[in-house]
């Protein structure tokens, strides 16, 4: 395969040569080939994408046409800082091939002035989010504007796929396939372990099996970069290493090695897990080099859009040492590669890890390189894992999506907006997606009497009365839903955000509600890498001014769990801990450091493995303690653990405490615990697992706080309108609980309670991922040991119940006094 002739002048320029996958990929597209393109971060995978439609406009139109060319092709982009680097990446070619073809960029960020523009006239590409796409949708003209589409590109879709803004995608993407059959639809990914199932779910066609599609077209293809990109990943190691680590023992204290590397390199990016470790290493790193002022910045998601494009452009223009940072840099944004990247804490997952890494030697044939900062001494052996599972190319599958029905009525009204639609002709439409393409009549029908009337709870309410069935379709015609319905598309994600502005008006971003609540005016709080004192919380606007007095701020902090250790890097851990299968690694830097730590638990226990259950049991001056290790990711252990002690204490009559981690989870009672291998097993059965979760977790009161989220998508919970106050998270979820109290008496089989509750056992429990865990600990050994001390591998879950049950200052002693003995025993 060729480069196409319309492409050369863009290559020869620059003194490039494509490569063969990208070769691949413009031959694909002129063949009207859709199809899913794999290739690590930094190989060019925008320019195998977008060159195939300039290709073919070009050819089709070798000499300037009209200079406004209609829409050829949308870009969908999974997050809005990405816009204007996506957009520049499609200008430059542009520039060159085709200066009389427009791109522009229609996100929640564009300013009104181009918005207006773009109402009038689409340009030749158009970049955009989901949410964007799903609000054009709703204005009635958009099938006539979209009549020349021939090409839709999902960029990162590894980032949509599973989530609801991922199937929004999917029912977006049904919409324009009906409307414009033979339309071409791409997909992008740098990192993912399930690539046919990826591309289904993208672009399901009649084989794969989504019999309803409208048009079947040439299978769609999967091209894979065959360069392999080096990797290179390094661990930073503690000079003194405690034997009985714990969580967050090591943390900050490396800051100062830290900083010795950032001093080696000329740029680096600091990775963190989330946005409260952001700030807090921001602020560490500033202290220790108070003279990096200007040359150290932070980025995340909260920071306000300019905020972060300062520093995107610093990054770009070379003026920075370090930015601090999660994953709102993961991505695609454009600036020119780091020498070094550096992930504080353990990634959690192979894929997330290579990602990041790809943000240096960010082009093709340069080495990513990337160093690992254990928060604590066991993740060391967490980043060799990682290491090794990379070199064997293990990495994560994202699995699907399915039948989200909040998110399937929201869309059935964006569409009745936009184009009254006959109910046959859209459910054929909805099932031709991946996500909906079992839909049932029970469902289906459901549905339609939601738009209609909001269900048999609801119907005498006429705010939730939307869709009108007239002429055999449906319809909503009234301004005022309209409105509101258009405020409602992008919440699907939406948390209780309050702004923090100067008074001036400068907006520094935004924390939640619960965080900026706590603190009263005049007190203290640590965001966006400034010392800021609150002056008042008024209409969900924050006014903070610099803080002059020195005090111990607040640092922000964001709702959400910790993220559990992924099934793939829970077995490469389990594979290097085991003595047989790690035995090749042995000699590993983490391995030597933690060497130690090992001994210790193989003399007075053993190393535990995913290939047999190590049970654990010791007595301390609490009562009797079983720790068990299953290795199955901290959400796995924490259902596990409150399912084991439901049923033991159902027996015993006992009140048991459950405690959990990445590698496994305690059971702790004043008496009643013992090892008995028949009575573990039948406690770790999956013999009624769903009636046990819902009676041991209250599962009732967790999906009512989780029915908040699912209303505010299916629109039950409206937006205020522009000029009104918003409402507070208390009046939020006040509200949501009244529907759902009214739901359950009088609509108890709602579906959208169902849904709750299933997307709690699910996303929040990883029930599937722990029904599996179970059969596969059927087939196991169970290996009891009984223990005269905590080993260092039970340690760290005794210590997590101490700080999660006591007050800090007895916890704190009692951890002292328990690592003195324990000390004292290992020497």
């Amino acid at each position: 395969m060729r480069t196409p002739r319309a492409l050369l002048p863009f290559f020869k320029s620059r003194g490039w040569r494509a490569f063969p996958f990208q070769r691949e990929c413009w031959q694909a597209y002129l063949d009207g080939r859709s199809g899913l393109l794999h290739a690590p971060t930094g190989l060019g995978k925008t320019l195998a994408v977008w060159l195939g439609p300039l290709a073919e406009e070009i050819s089709r139109r070798p000499s300037p046409g009209p200079a406004r060319q209609p829409l050829t092709v949308l870009w969908i982009t999974p997050l809005r800082a990405l816009a204007s680097d996506t957009l520049r990446a499609l200008r430059e070619p542009l520039a060159e091939l085709a200066p009389h073809l427009e791109a522009e960029a229609r996100t929640g960020d564009t300013p009104s002035a181009l918005r207006q523009r773009l109402r009038r006239r689409l340009p030749f590409a158009l970049v955009t989010t989901p949410e964007s796409l799903s609000l054009m949708l709703t204005h009635g003209d958009f099938r006539e504007r979209t009549a020349n589409l021939k090409c839709v590109v999902v960029d990162e879709w590894h980032e949509l796929l599973g989530t609801k803004r991922g199937v929004q995608t999917e029912l977006c993407l049904a919409r324009l396939r009906r409307w414009h059959p033979g339309l071409r639809i791409w997909g992008l990914s740098a990192t993912l372990g399930n690539l046919a199932e990826a591309r289904d779910t993208l672009i399901p066609t009649p084989t794969t099996p989504t019999s309803t599609s409208p048009s079947a077209g040439p299978e769609p293809v999967i091209i894979s970069a065959d360069l392999r990109k080096p990797v290179r990943i390094d661990t930073l190691i503690p000079r003194e290493i405690d034997r009985f680590p714990w969580s967050g023992h090591i943390g900050t204290s490396l800051a100062p090695q830290v900083v010795r590397r950032l001093e080696a390199a000329a740029s680096t990016l600091l990775f963190t897990n989330t946005r409260s470790q952001t700030e807090i290493w921001f602020q560490e790193l500033l202290a220790l080099r108070p003279d990096w002022k200007d040359e150290l910045a932070m980025h995340h998601g909260s920071l306000d859009r300019k905020e972060r494009e300062q520093v995107e452009q610093g990054l770009r223009e070379g003026r920075l040492r370090c930015v601090v940072c999660t994953s709102s840099l993961d991505l695609g944004v454009d600036f020119s590669p780091v020498d070094q990247v550096i992930q504080v804490g353990s990634p959690k997952g192979i894929a997330r890890l290579l990602q990041r890494a790809g943000r240096s030697g960010h082009q093709p044939g340069r080495t990513s390189r990337v160093l690992g900062v254990p928060a604590n001494a066991l993740e060391l052996v967490e980043f060799a894992a990682a290491r090794h599972a990379a070199a064997r190319h293990e990495i994560e599958a994202r699995r699907p999506l399915l039948r989200p029905l909040d998110l399937l009525v929201q869309h059935l009204v964006t569409c009745a907006i936009g184009e009254p639609f006959e109910a046959a002709a859209m459910r054929r439409e909805i099932q031709s997606t991946f996500a909906f393409r079992d839909l049932g009549d029970e469902e289906w029908n459901w549905a339609l009497g939601f738009i209609s009337n909001g269900g048999r709870a609801l119907a005498s309410y006429p705010r939730y009365r939307k869709a009108r069935l007239v002429d055999g379709r449906y319809l909503v015609d009234d301004r005022r839903l309209v409105q509101q319905h258009r405020m409602s598309i992008g919440t699907i994600s939406s948390d209780s955000q309050v702004s923090v502005r100067f008074a001036n008006g400068r907006t520094l971003g935004s924390v939640e509600e619960g965080f900026i609540s706590r603190i009263r005016p005049g007190g203290q709080l640590v965001f966006a890498g400034r010392r800021l004192e609150l002056v008042r919380v008024r209409d969900r606007v924050a006014t903070v001014r610099p803080a002059t007095r020195r005090a111990k701020g607040q640092i922000a902090i964001w709702g959400g769990s910790k993220m559990p250790l992924t099934s793939e890097l829970a077995h490469a851990l389990s594979d290097l801990l085991d003595p047989a299968a790690g035995a090749a690694h042995a000699d590993s830097g983490e391995l030597r450091a933690v060497a130690p730590i090992l001994a210790i638990q193989a003399c007075w226990s053993r190393i535990p493995s995913d290939r047999e259950l190590l049970v654990e049991f010791t007595r301390s001056r609490d009562g009797e303690h079983l720790f068990l290790f299953p290795f199955a990711g901290r959400l796995v252990h924490e259902g596990l653990g409150a399912l084991m002690a439901f049923r033991i204490s159902r027996d015993s009559g006992e009140s048991i405490v459950s405690t959990r981690n990445d590698y496994g989870f305690s059971l702790t009672a004043r008496r009643g615990l013992r090892i008995d291998t028949a009575a573990l097993r039948e406690a770790l059965s999956t013999d009624r697992l769903l009636d046990d979760l819902v009676a041991c977790l209250n599962t009732a009161e967790l999906s009512r706080r989780h029915f908040r989220e699912i209303a505010r998508v299916a629109g039950l919970i409206l937006q205020a309108p522009p000029g009104r106050q918003r409402r507070s998270q208390r009046e939020i979820q006040s509200s949501a609980s009244l529907l759902f109290e009214v739901l359950q008496r009088y609509d108890p089989e709602n579906l959208l309670l169902r849904q709750s509750e299933r997307e709690i056992l699910e996303n929040q429990l990883q029930v599937t991922r722990l029904r599996e865990c179970l059969l596969r600990l059927e087939g196991q050994d169970i290996v009891p040991v009984e223990t005269a001390r905590l080993s260092p591998m039970a340690f760290p879950l005794w210590a997590e119940r101490l700080s999660s049950t006591m007050p800090g200052g007895t916890a704190a002693s009692r951890l002292e006094a328990m690592l003195a003995e324990l000390e004292a025993a290992a020497r």
